[in-house]
């Protein structure tokens, strides 16, 4: 488990600090919160066990006698899926989040047969976070603009295409990075924001907030590339769910590839963790050993035949007599809204075709139809999935974006002779945000995109999760029979059947 990042409840398992006695608290930004790194300094503890019952926790918890309690660095835990998932020799490690374990970014050099930690390693367990953070930043601007911080993001990233970085310079004005890359700050206070935000349009504070972002990353890279010149690249932490900031930093840096982790936020420590784990008790040459590619992230539960039981089993819900794929296509093809219900769901904060809507991507009025349906914004532009095989005619794919495209983690242009054919999955500065499909990851989706494409001659469909704004995605067969009853789509489509309101 992350060492400063333990919920509540755990609490009681922590030996008498003197922050525990007396509920120590501190005040940022006007919120009471505890923290622990001053009082773990204080105290003297050099060791988990100095301030944490381990022994106890496992025994609490039904864990059986032999188990151990395996603390791990949370941006450690960023970086380690990126060299992993990979087969570079040398390449950088940047991950950049909120904070965690007392640092906001972290930089490391992989060369050959070692990973050596630039910046951002268990150097800062303990510390008081600085107030260097952009990703804080975003956020505070995110919650400025009436938008929910840590789960709106995504909004003004989308929004800062209609504005123009009118503020930018006096944002600018709180940072700079150092020749070894490394971000100093001061932008630390709500008022900060507000100061800025007074009698500025939202687009133009989204497109300030966005070039600020871009700026100080790419200076980053910048600095670490003039350092240590290599060609590829892994991110991850939330900063990088921001898909025209991996955009950038791909096509600006001079690389051969880059790759973002498609859970880089904070749910992909359970994804890391065990990693950091591994590395400990293996060593590094047998960790490496073991890389691979990712093919998916379909590590959800698969529900199966229950689903198709459940979906002929709901009021309103019929089954068809059409052949999943051709009856999906078709009903696309004529302008219905469908979703793919299919095996195990995908983990991360990406829709990639387990359970994802799907719709015809060659009418502007299919993007406000599916934002009235699912009740989102307007601004919010839609990704396009495609085959694997036609990616590069229709957008600017290449060896360095294809990999993270897989995940739909980065964006990219959109080839002009394209742009008006499918105008519902273009954003307005002539981007998207596409994911690439290989049939042997998921063959509904891909014979779907086939068939759709034989019918039409469009070779991509609108991707988008499958959940109403503000609702979790759909996961249980049951939450599928309700959206189809709701008539937030037309179809389901699953590995067995095709189902209609009736």
């Amino acid at each position: 488990m992350g060492r400063m990042a333990l919920p509540v409840k755990y609490f009681r398992h922590f030996r008498g600090l003197r922050w525990l006695r007396e509920q120590y608290r501190t005040r940022i930004d006007g919120v009471d919160i505890r923290v622990m790194a001053r009082e773990i300094l204080r105290s003297g503890a050099t060791r988990e066990d100095d301030i944490f019952d381990c022994a106890g926790y496992l025994r609490d918890h039904g864990f059986r006698p032999e188990a151990k309690l395996f603390f791990y660095n949370h941006h450690e835990a960023h970086a380690l899926p990126a060299l992993f998932h990979s087969e570079w020799d040398k390449a950088l490690l940047v991950t950049a989040d909120g904070s965690g374990d007392g640092t906001n970014y972290s930089y490391r050099y992989v060369d050959g047969s070692r990973i050596q930690t630039l910046y951002g390693g268990d150097e800062c367990l303990y510390q008081i976070p600085p107030h260097n953070s952009v990703g804080r930043a975003y956020g505070d601007m995110t919650e400025e603009l009436g938008f929910r911080r840590n789960r709106h993001e995504g909004k003004l990233t989308g929004l800062a295409a209609y504005g123009s970085p009118t503020v930018s310079d006096a944002i600018m004005a709180h940072y700079r990075v150092d020749a070894a890359g490394v971000v100093h700050g001061d932008f630390h206070k709500t008022s900060d924001v507000r100061d800025l935000a007074a009698g500025a349009r939202r687009e133009d504070l989204a497109a300030s907030i966005q070039k600020a972002l871009e700026d100080i990353m790419l200076t980053v890279m910048t600095r670490l590339l003039a350092h240590y010149p290599v060609q590829h690249l892994g991110v991850s932490g939330g900063v990088f769910a921001n898909v025209r900031l991996n955009r950038l930093l791909a096509e600006k840096s001079g690389l051969q590839q880059i790759f973002v982790v498609p859970p880089m936020g904070d749910e992909g420590l359970s994804f890391g963790g065990p990693l950091c784990f591994l590395l400990q008790r293996d060593g590094l040459a047998a960790w490496l050993s073991q890389r691979r590619p990712l093919a998916n992230v379909f590590w959800g539960r698969d529900f199966g035949r229950e689903a198709d039981r459940i979906l002929l089993a709901t009021r309103g819900v019929a089954g068809t007599d059409e052949p999943p794929v051709a009856g999906a296509a078709r009903r696309l093809q004529v302008g219905q809204i469908g979703a793919i219900y299919r095996g195990r769901m995908e983990f991360g904060p990406r829709a990639l075709g387990a359970r994802t809507i799907l719709a015809n991507p060659a009418g502007r009025a299919t993007h406000d139809e599916l934002n009235r349906r699912l009740e989102r914004s307007e601004f919010m532009p839609f990704a396009p999935v495609v085959r694997a095989e036609r990616a590069a005619e229709v957008f600017e794919i290449s060896r360095l974006n294809a990999y993270a495209a897989r995940f739909m983690t980065i964006a990219c242009a959109v080839r002009p002779q394209w742009r008006e054919r499918i105008p519902a999955v273009v954003h307005i500065d002539g981007t998207a945000r596409p994911q690439i499909v290989e049939r042997a990851d998921n063959p509904l989706y891909y014979d779907i995109l086939e068939e759709f494409e034989r019918l039409t001659g469009l070779p991509a469909l609108v991707n988008t999760s499958f959940n109403v704004h503000e609702e979790p995605i759909v996961n249980r067969p049951e939450e599928c029979a309700q959206a189809l009853q709701d008539g937030r789509i037309d179809f389901v489509v699953t590995e067995h059947a095709l189902y209609a309101r009736a």
